[in-house]
């Protein structure tokens, strides 16, 4: 089987993570391009723009609407599957970010005896207009595999 075998014999797992990759991968870039640092936590992390969660996510739904329709149970499962995902991206997650930067600032610039290992997570969420990002990025990478 060649790699391209592979790939489309696999789509619905092969292409939901190579649209993941591509919006870490630009994730990295941004970084660089914006902040003019190497952050490889990047790669990997979450947060940022695009929202590789919403890339996942509607890569999948648009594969299904693509081979199955959009009148398929299959659809409408993988479509309300990404609305939970990016409405937790872009609410949840961001909260607890915010809220993750706030008890920061509480325990670690002010002298005090709370000290925690390490500084908890700030960059867990979107903005809505990630989340936005993410969810084009998924759609465009599932259409190309299509052309």
């Amino acid at each position: 089987m060649s790699f391209k075998e592979f790939i489309f014999e696999y789509k619905y797992l092969t292409i939901p993570f190579i649209s993941w990759w591509a919006a870490q991968i630009l994730k990295f870039i941004i970084e660089m391009a914006v902040n003019r640092k190497l952050d490889f936590t990047r790669l990997t992390g979450s947060g940022g723009m695009p929202s590789s969660h919403a890339s996942f996510t509607v890569s999948l739904a648009t594969l299904i609407a693509i081979n199955m329709g959009l009148g398929s149970v299959e659809f409408a499962l993988a479509f309300a599957f990404s609305m939970i995902v990016m409405y937790d991206a872009a609410g949840v997650r961001r909260a607890s970010g915010k809220q993750a930067r706030i008890l920061n600032k509480l325990l670690y610039h002010r002298k005090g005896e709370i000290h925690l290992d390490e500084e908890l997570k700030e960059l867990l969420g979107h903005t809505p207009f990630e989340v936005i990002g993410g969810a084009a990025l998924g759609i465009t990478i599932s259409l190309l595999f299509y052309l």
